[in-house]
């Protein structure tokens, strides 16, 4: 289970150092193996291998009036592996695709990890903010 926010920094190659309580779960649950793919508010998701494959499936599984949700899921979807250093390459393809240069935000969704430009990111967070609490959520108990 992913939780938590960690700010990063990508070096000159584009990879990124995976905080340790992370970096273990994704050596435990996917070999270290992970795929990045393109999410439509505008951030990158990266699961780790065999959660990768259930969402794929899922995906696949969409239909037709969804094709163009397809390709862009799978389509952009980059299969990685962690170094021994525990950094993973983000491609410049999906670095530019979420808007992201130098400084990031990863965080942990349950199953997946969301990576976001950090600017962005804090600015998404705000308007949601400042359209206050959704319908669903005014009778959750905190």
């Amino acid at each position: 289970m992913f939780q938590g926010a960690s700010a990063l920094n990508l070096d000159a190659k584009g990879r990124m150092s995976v905080p340790a309580k992370h970096r273990d779960a994704l050596l435990v649950q996917g070999e270290g193996r992970v795929t990045l793919t393109k999410h439509p508010d505008g951030c990158l998701l990266l699961f780790p291998r065999p959660e990768w494959e259930t969402f794929r499936a899922r995906v696949a599984q969409l239909p037709m009036d969804a094709h163009w949700w397809r390709r862009i899921f799978l389509g952009s979807a980059a299969d990685v592996e962690l170094d021994s250093a525990g950094r993973i390459l983000v491609s410049p393809e999906l670095r530019s695709a979420a808007g992201i240069e130098k400084e990031v935000m990863l965080l942990g969704m349950g199953s997946h990890l969301e990576l976001w430009d950090a600017a962005s990111y804090t600015a998404k967070e705000q308007a949601a903010i400042a359209q206050g609490m959704p319908e669903a959520l005014k009778q959750f108990n905190f």
